[in-house]
């Protein structure tokens, strides 16, 4: 429940012209009217002087500069006008804070010069005739210290004012920073799923279509060689089951949600073996000594493999020989996947309907995303390389 005070404060905020209405009916009621219950005769002069000081206030923060320029007419008309000095020439200091505070930045320079004139115009009409001249310069110095202080407190509030709405343009920039940073984040997601989608879709879809063509010729010679693709098709599907859940499980909100390691080079010899076992002659060859990576190499670097040999099995032909290498430089981690087989340049150049595009744009983007490269294109003689480096830190 909120606090009286604070209620108070933010409908004072809301409505800051009743506010100074009424802070100047309480001057005008303190200044001009109870005054004069003493003056004999009643002045009615001083009394309509004195409420016209008072009235302006009341636009003190809406119109700054046109209620100083009132304040400051009647006050030329009250040296003419009454013989003493008004209490409700108090109108003038509020007049120099509120300049200060609320107006333009040379209005509050005006309102400064303007009020140390008019305390040298006040003490030199006022008193100057009936005081010792010591007195005049007490007097003078007193009236300009009330003036420097008004003016001083209408600056500090100022500068509180301008903190204020700093820390609101601040606060709705990063407010609006907030929401593109997570437009952009929804964005990369969106597009790491879709890459993990299709790595996972295309390669096992690739060994199954593969295990049943060997399957479908092998059965009619040999049935043990056709339970085994039925065995290898059954072992894919189920991998690539669990990886879609795993992947499909980051989509979820809830208690529901389903975490599982992602692959990475250690897994790259079983890969390879998969393949191997859908009747592509593939090798593996490793070179140097393995370094830490992060994760996300890790997985870029899977991926890339398994998109490359996904590739081979679709475009590059019948009796394809391919080799994988994995080279551990001082700089990164360079990947190679060649092929000796005719059909995968063919596809690049065709531009083929069937994904390879965008396959090959999601190695690119993988490697890019981790500060690294990766080029593809057709080997001279025969075949297709994919050839790839991931650095062991990303680039600063």
């Amino acid at each position: 429940m909120e606090h009286p005070l604070e209620t108070l404060a933010t409908a004072m905020r809301r409505h800051p012209l009743a506010v100074d209405a009424a802070i100047a009916g309480c001057l005008w009621f303190t200044l001009v009217v109870l005054p004069a219950a003493a003056w004999n005769p009643y002045e009615v002069t001083a009394a309509v002087l004195g409420t016209l000081l008072m009235v302006p206030l009341v636009w003190r923060r809406r119109a700054p500069v046109a209620a100083a320029a009132a304040v400051t007419v009647v006050g030329l008309l009250e040296l003419g006008g009454v013989p003493d000095f008004l209490p409700a020439n108090v109108a003038a200091l509020v007049m120099v804070h509120a300049l200060a505070a609320y107006g333009p930045r040379w209005a509050g320079a005006a309102g400064l010069v303007l009020g140390l004139f008019g305390a040298v115009l006040v003490a030199t009409f006022y008193y100057a005739a009936s005081e010792a001249p010591e007195n005049l310069v007490l007097i003078t110095g007193t009236i300009g210290i009330a003036v420097v202080a008004a003016w001083a407190l209408g600056h500090l509030r100022r500068l509180r004012v301008q903190r204020e709405l700093s820390l609101e343009e601040r606060a709705r920039l990063l407010e609006i920073e907030r929401d593109q940073e997570m437009r952009l984040a929804a964005t990369a997601e969106r597009a790491r799923i879709a890459r993990e989608m299709h790595d996972v879709v295309a390669h096992s879809l690739s060994v199954v279509i593969a295990q049943a063509d060997g399957g479908r010729y092998a059965g009619k010679t040999d049935p043990e060689a056709a339970t085994g693709a039925l065995e290898a098709i059954a072992a894919t599907g189920r991998q690539a089951l669990t990886d879609m859940r795993s992947l499909l499980g980051v989509l979820r909100e809830g208690p529901g949600e389903e975490y599982a390691p992602q692959p990475d080079v250690d897994a790259v010899p079983a890969l390879v073996e998969d393949v191997r076992a859908s009747g592509l002659d593939v090798d593996l060859l490793v070179e140097g000594t393995p370094r830490p990576l992060p994760a996300g190499p890790q997985l870029a670097a899977y991926r890339i493999v398994q998109e490359s040999l996904t590739n081979v099995l679709k475009h590059a032909g019948s009796a394809t020989r391919a080799w994988v290498r994995l080279s551990w430089r001082d700089d990164g981690l360079e990947i190679a996947v060649l092929d000796d087989g005719r059909g995968a340049s063919a596809a690049l150049v065709h531009g083929g309907s069937d994904g390879a595009g965008q396959g090959l744009r999601g190695m690119v983007e993988r490697a890019q995303l981790h500060g690294g490269r990766l080029t593809a294109g057709p080997r001279t003689g025969g075949g297709f390389a994919v050839t790839a480096l991931l650095p062991y830190r990303p680039r600063r």
